[in-house]
Protein backbone atom coordinates (compact mmCIF):
# COMPACT_ATOMS: atom_id res chain seq x y z
CA UNK A 1 0.00 0.00 0.00
CA UNK A 2 1.40 3.30 -1.05
CA UNK A 3 0.54 6.40 0.92
CA UNK A 4 -1.11 9.21 -0.79
CA UNK A 5 0.58 13.18 1.05
CA UNK A 6 -2.28 15.28 1.14
CA UNK A 7 -1.42 19.24 0.68
CA UNK A 8 -2.37 20.56 4.28
CA UNK A 9 -4.20 23.68 4.20
CA UNK A 10 -5.58 26.16 6.44
CA UNK A 11 -8.62 28.58 6.27
CA UNK A 12 -7.79 32.47 5.64
CA UNK A 13 -8.14 33.19 9.64
CA UNK A 14 -5.00 30.88 10.65
CA UNK A 15 -3.08 31.88 7.93
CA UNK A 16 -3.30 35.71 8.14
CA UNK A 17 -2.70 34.86 11.84
CA UNK A 18 0.48 33.20 10.98
CA UNK A 19 1.36 35.92 8.98
CA UNK A 20 0.65 38.51 11.77
CA UNK A 21 -1.78 40.45 9.62
CA UNK A 22 -5.61 41.34 9.74
CA UNK A 23 -7.60 39.00 8.37
CA UNK A 24 -9.91 41.84 6.93
CA UNK A 25 -6.99 44.36 5.50
CA UNK A 26 -5.95 41.39 3.25
CA UNK A 27 -7.20 40.74 -0.66
CA UNK A 28 -10.21 39.30 -0.92
CA UNK A 29 -8.91 36.52 -3.13
CA UNK A 30 -6.91 35.39 0.20
CA UNK A 31 -9.83 35.81 2.45
CA UNK A 32 -12.21 34.10 -0.23
CA UNK A 33 -9.72 30.56 -0.50
CA UNK A 34 -7.86 28.42 1.33
CA UNK A 35 -3.91 28.72 1.76
CA UNK A 36 -1.65 25.57 1.41
CA UNK A 37 1.40 24.91 3.85
CA UNK A 38 3.66 25.74 0.76
CA UNK A 39 1.67 28.92 -0.10
CA UNK A 40 2.16 29.93 3.43
CA UNK A 41 5.75 29.46 3.22
CA UNK A 42 5.96 30.86 0.17
CA UNK A 43 4.24 34.46 1.62
CA UNK A 44 6.60 34.08 4.56
CA UNK A 45 9.76 33.97 2.36
CA UNK A 46 8.87 36.20 -0.42
CA UNK A 47 5.63 38.39 0.87
CA UNK A 48 3.97 39.91 -2.17
CA UNK A 49 3.86 43.88 -1.85
CA UNK A 50 0.27 44.11 -0.13
CA UNK A 51 1.76 41.52 2.64
CA UNK A 52 4.87 44.05 3.28
CA UNK A 53 2.24 46.77 3.46
CA UNK A 54 0.13 45.20 6.12
CA UNK A 55 2.93 44.47 8.19
CA UNK A 56 4.24 48.04 7.90
CA UNK A 57 1.29 50.11 8.11
CA UNK A 58 -1.37 47.86 9.53
CA UNK A 59 -3.93 47.87 10.33
CA UNK A 60 -2.64 45.26 12.73
CA UNK A 61 -4.47 42.46 14.74
CA UNK A 62 -4.26 42.84 18.68
CA UNK A 63 -1.42 40.67 19.47
CA UNK A 64 0.51 42.75 17.33
CA UNK A 65 -0.62 45.81 18.48
CA UNK A 66 0.13 44.32 21.76
CA UNK A 67 3.55 43.76 21.18
CA UNK A 68 4.72 46.87 19.55
CA UNK A 69 2.51 48.67 22.37
CA UNK A 70 4.42 46.84 25.12
CA UNK A 71 1.36 45.70 26.82
CA UNK A 72 -0.74 42.59 27.02
CA UNK A 73 -4.18 41.74 25.08
CA UNK A 74 -6.17 41.75 27.94
CA UNK A 75 -4.54 45.30 29.20
CA UNK A 76 -5.26 46.56 25.26
CA UNK A 77 -8.63 45.71 26.21
CA UNK A 78 -8.52 47.14 29.89
CA UNK A 79 -7.64 50.39 28.09
CA UNK A 80 -10.32 50.16 25.85
CA UNK A 81 -8.43 49.19 22.64
CA UNK A 82 -10.94 46.38 20.89
CA UNK A 83 -10.36 47.63 17.15
CA UNK A 84 -7.12 47.04 15.09
CA UNK A 85 -4.94 50.11 14.91
CA UNK A 86 -2.75 51.17 11.98
CA UNK A 87 1.25 52.31 13.09
CA UNK A 88 0.27 55.46 12.80
CA UNK A 89 -1.95 55.22 15.58
CA UNK A 90 0.46 52.94 17.59
CA UNK A 91 3.30 55.67 17.07
CA UNK A 92 0.44 58.13 18.06
CA UNK A 93 -0.25 56.45 21.43
CA UNK A 94 3.09 55.79 22.33
CA UNK A 95 3.25 59.64 21.35
CA UNK A 96 0.65 60.27 23.73
CA UNK A 97 1.61 57.60 26.64
CA UNK A 98 -1.57 57.64 28.52
CA UNK A 99 -2.05 56.53 31.87
CA UNK A 100 -3.26 53.31 31.23
CA UNK A 101 -0.71 52.43 28.95
CA UNK A 102 2.14 53.28 31.37
CA UNK A 103 0.26 51.11 33.93
CA UNK A 104 -0.20 48.18 31.79
CA UNK A 105 3.29 48.13 30.50
CA UNK A 106 4.08 48.14 34.42
CA UNK A 107 2.21 45.75 34.90
CA UNK A 108 3.78 43.51 31.85
CA UNK A 109 7.33 44.17 32.68
CA UNK A 110 6.12 42.95 36.25
CA UNK A 111 4.98 39.66 34.93
CA UNK A 112 8.06 39.83 32.67
CA UNK A 113 10.62 39.72 35.41
CA UNK A 114 8.16 37.10 37.80
CA UNK A 115 8.52 34.77 34.37
CA UNK A 116 12.09 34.71 34.47
CA UNK A 117 12.24 34.74 38.57
CA UNK A 118 10.12 31.00 37.94
CA UNK A 119 12.34 30.18 35.48
CA UNK A 120 15.46 30.19 37.39
CA UNK A 121 14.03 28.77 40.37
CA UNK A 122 13.25 25.76 37.98
CA UNK A 123 16.33 25.46 36.38
CA UNK A 124 17.97 25.62 40.09
CA UNK A 125 15.79 22.67 41.27
CA UNK A 126 16.48 20.76 37.99
CA UNK A 127 20.39 21.18 38.98
CA UNK A 128 19.85 20.47 42.44
CA UNK A 129 17.68 17.07 41.67
CA UNK A 130 20.78 16.02 39.21
CA UNK A 131 23.45 16.22 42.00
CA UNK A 132 21.36 14.59 43.99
Amino acid sequence: MTSHQNTQTMKPATAAKKLGVYLEATPAEFQEGVVSRTELNELQADPPAWLQELRKNGPHPRPVVASKLGVSIAGLARGGITEPLTTEQIDALKQESPEWLQKERAIQAEVRKETVRIKERDAERARRAQEA
